[in-house]
């Protein structure tokens, strides 16, 4: 049995750090099996708007987003003994109108489901970032890779509020990399975001 150098070739999940280094986002590509491990803040709608509504203010936002990676998540609660409960994707479409302006603010890299609109192919590619696909139905396995849950910020918002995620080799895919390729229409065509 041949031992090869990329991880890749033999179908093998690639292991990436979080946050996630510049370089290391250009070197990803559509289609990539990657792991995660490191912190990633986790965030949907509500908190979405909120951010957006603070920075329409000129007001500033509760943390930096910059190199920050926004995993699209409402975990249940957590059942005694455990760190979070079922932690499964959000469709990624709910964050889209906000996308471009926190890709602006140095975000790099987000975590969800589903497709992504053509304007945030564009900021992804623009801003050099990347855009992970997680499986969904799959949340009580996903929150087994979940190791710690630290609280940021807006905790009125419950499931949704603003909390940083410790990941331990998260499986996800690369869906829109920073070339602005799209995994969705390299395999069945350009989707309903595109039209």
């Amino acid at each position: 049995m041949s031992q090869s150098a990329d991880p890749a070739a033999e179908g093998a999940a690639r292991e990436v750090a979080l946050p996630l280094d510049p370089d290391v986002v250009r070197s990803l590509h559509a289609g990539d099996r990657v792991t995660l491990t490191g912190s990633a803040l986790a965030a949907r709608d509500a908190a979405h708007q909120r951010m957006h509504d603070l920075l329409a203010a000129g007001e500033p936002l509760p943390c930096s987003l910059a190199g920050e990676t926004i995993y699209y998540v409402g975990p249940s609660p957590a059942r005694p003994g455990e760190v979070i409960g079922s932690a499964g994707p959000t469709s990624s479409y709910r964050m889209d109108s906000y996308t471009p302006e926190l890709l602006a603010l140095g975000l790099r890299g987000m975590i969800g489901k589903g497709r992504r609109s053509r304007a945030v192919i564009e900021a992804i590619k623009q801003h050099q970032a990347v855009y992970f696909g997680a499986v969904g139905g799959a949340g009580a396995l996903l929150a087994r890779r979940i190791t710690r849950v630290d609280p940021v910020a807006w905790e009125d918002l419950g499931a949704e509020a603003i909390v940083r995620l410790w990941l331990d080799h998260f499986p996800v895919v690369v869906i829109n990399d920073a070339d602005g390729r799209d995994l969705y229409d390299e395999i069945s065509g350009p989707g309903e975001a595109d039209e």
